[in-house]
């Protein structure tokens, strides 16, 4: 008995006893929930205390605390929300002002270069309309012939000559001409003034690289039915 008294963690009692305290300290990644529990159940011990007897000043200090672990908890949710809104609100990759006023330009440049109506009156091709029909008809009529003339088809010839020079311009001279004098939508008038200012780069721009009527008219088709395909939306899925 003395000797345990004089030394009672020697051996194997102490030994076990350290393995018991051991097994008996919560872990570590357990404290901050051990405190938090904690301070809650101060919080719930304080403002029982000053339900209708307690002093103001306890009642503020017990609301003190509770907001601040309210802001400890929501502080996390609070961080994922502004991260998810700030990736939300991301700026598109084209700026609509931008397109807004290339589009202002080019209608405007094509309203005063490109033939229009003498008359204010309201344009009678409307769709259905013979008359629209026949400006139909001509346009992709002129854009053939044009292509007939440029590959030599048609008058043909081993020199360049004035017919081969009017088939690589008979898409800007006739076949837009045509089409936009129709009561089309809006697209397809955007469509046709883009190709009108569109065509005479493309038609001054390839016979620096390449001498040859038929190119000049196949670029100025590509482009054509390619400005269609855009604005009009032909490729894209309908739902």
């Amino acid at each position: 008995m003395q000797q345990l008294v004089s030394n009672p963690v020697s051996g194997s009692g102490s030994c076990a006893f350290l393995r018991a305290a051991a097994a008996l300290r919560p872990p570590p990644g357990t404290l901050p929930w051990i405190r938090a529990a904690c301070r809650r159940r101060e919080l719930r011990l304080a403002r029982a205390s000053t339900d209708g007897s307690g002093s103001g000043a306890a009642a503020a200090e017990a609301s003190a605390v509770g907001d601040n672990l309210e802001r400890e908890e929501v502080g996390g949710g609070e961080g994922v929300a502004s991260a998810d809104s700030s990736a939300g609100n991301q700026p598109p990759p084209v700026n609509p002002k931008i397109e807004k006023e290339l589009k202002k330009a080019v209608q405007k440049t094509a309203a005063t270069f490109a033939p229009r109506a003498s008359t204010k009156t309201k344009n009678p091709a409307v769709p259905g309309s013979t008359l629209y029909t026949i400006f139909e008809v001509q346009g992709y009529v002129s854009m053939l012939l044009g292509g007939a003339l440029s590959f030599n088809l048609v008058f043909p010839s081993n020199e360049p000559d004035i017919w081969r020079l009017m088939g690589m311009w008979s898409i800007w001279m006739f076949t837009i001409p045509s089409l936009r004098a129709r009561d089309c939508s809006n697209k397809e008038k955007e469509a046709l003034n883009y190709l009108f200012l569109l065509v005479p780069l493309i038609n001054v721009a390839i016979p620096f690289f390449v001498k040859s009527f038929a190119v000049v008219w196949s670029a100025d088709t590509v482009a054509f039915f390619v400005m269609y395909a855009w604005k009009l939306g032909w490729l894209q899925r309908s739902d």
